[in-house]
């Protein structure tokens, strides 16, 4: 006999098109190039070295002898900075944070090798790119994991809030053990909490098994 196959989780293939993949690799890569361009042309125009895209799409400037390649370094940081906001905000799913940050800066590998012609030589880009790269993943996840843990704070804190340890206040400030009169319940079984065991819902007292034998062989 055939065994028959697990049906597919609902959702499933519709949890990653390719086209929503996509599309969300070109928002992450333009947002990550926008705020480059801002950044170094900010800093260009502040330091009074002027603006070229070779800031942006090149490797050279990015020197560790000098402090203009620090100060651009640190331009770098702070676009990891953006970036892991925008995936935060685009993604939203801390697995795939990771795959984002990774494709990211592939891409500018291979942008900024076209656009020079060459594999980057200084140690510096190569240092600089890993630790946006780190920066990007743990930030990226941090953010992800704190929106999709959210909801779940807030549901605690009302549960909290709501059932306040399982009982309600009366006006004379008697908590009751079950607000939905699981205590009047209990009186109708024939037993009552805190009135001793065995006492009738009557009044007329405890009784015990034995006097109900003896009451039978009598």
């Amino acid at each position: 006999m055939p065994r028959r196959r697990k049906p597919p989780r609902a959702g499933a293939i519709a949890e990653l098109p390719p086209l929503r993949l996509l599309s969300q690799i070109v928002a992450i890569q333009g947002i990550f190039y926008a705020t480059a361009l801002i950044l170094f042309l900010f800093t260009g125009l502040v330091a009074g070295t002027g603006f070229h895209l070779d800031l942006v799409f090149g490797w050279a400037s990015l020197r560790g002898d000098t402090t203009q390649g620090f100060v651009y370094a640190f331009v770098w940081l702070c676009c990891a900075a953006v970036v892991a906001v925008a995936l935060v905000a685009v993604v939203s799913r801390s697995k795939l944070v990771p795959d984002f940050a990774v494709t990211l800066h592939f891409i500018h590998l291979c942008v900024v090798t076209l656009f020079t012609g060459f594999l980057p030589r200084n140690m510096m880009w190569w240092a600089t790119m890993l630790c946006s790269t780190a920066a990007v993943t743990v930030m990226g996840v941090w953010g992800c994991q704190w929106r999709e843990l959210r909801p779940m704070y807030n549901f605690g804190g009302n549960g909290g809030r709501g059932t306040g340890g399982g009982g309600t206040t009366t006006e004379n400030g008697h908590t009751g053990g079950d607000p939905d009169g699981g205590g009047m319940g209990d009186e109708e079984m024939g037993f009552s909490r805190g009135r001793g065991r065995g006492r009738g819902r009557d009044g007329l007292g405890e009784y015990e098994l034995e006097s109900i034998r003896e009451h039978e062989g009598n």
